[in-house]
């Protein structure tokens, strides 16, 4: 069955086009950068997945009572390694923007698949599970992301031995 397509507009909304709208709306006079990567950091597995650990790296906050830099609204956001024993029941999301009625952040397996990672280490999927999870909360700043936060994150990984990480962004 075809279907009538006016074929003389975009049908979708193009995020670069209101990226660049929303930044030039609010005063900035270079339009955004995207980021862009000559060679890409990424590389083969050295070993069997099976034979790997696996490390988790989320982009949502931590929404904690004990970690007054991370509650909500503070604009604190810091990277982070936090002990799996010590994962709170949530984590914190209500000041990124995206269709809340659609989706939703509630069930934290979704975005810390610890309890799967850890079923796949019991069924020979993957070697182990690192002891820390990783959160570098959205910060739109390449350059912070560069220099700060990445070294950051790949620190904490090279301690733990993770082999593989997992990007869980938000």
């Amino acid at each position: 069955m075809s279907q009538n397509v006016d074929r003389t507009h975009r049908t979708f909304v193009s995020y670069i086009d209101k990226s660049r709208k929303f930044y030039a709306a609010h005063g900035y006079e270079r339009p955004y950068q995207w980021a862009y990567h000559e060679e890409v950091p990424f590389q083969p597995l050295t070993q069997p997945l099976a034979a790997s650990r696996v490390g988790v790296v989320t982009t949502s906050s931590l929404y904690t009572a004990d970690r007054p830099e991370h509650w909500p609204g503070t604009k604190a956001k810091h990277p982070f390694a936090l002990e799996l024993e010590d994962l709170p029941s949530r984590m914190y999301t209500d000041d990124l923007s995206w269709d809340k009625e659609a989706t939703h952040t509630n069930d934290r397996e979704s975005f810390l698949p610890i309890d799967n990672l850890r079923r796949w280490v019991a069924e020979g999927r993957i070697g182990s599970v690192a002891p820390r999870v990783y959160g570098v909360p959205t910060d739109y700043s390449q350059r912070r992301t560069h220099e700060l936060d990445a070294p950051k994150i790949v620190a904490w990984a090279k301690e733990d031995e993770v082999d593989v990480a997992l990007l869980v962004p938000l």
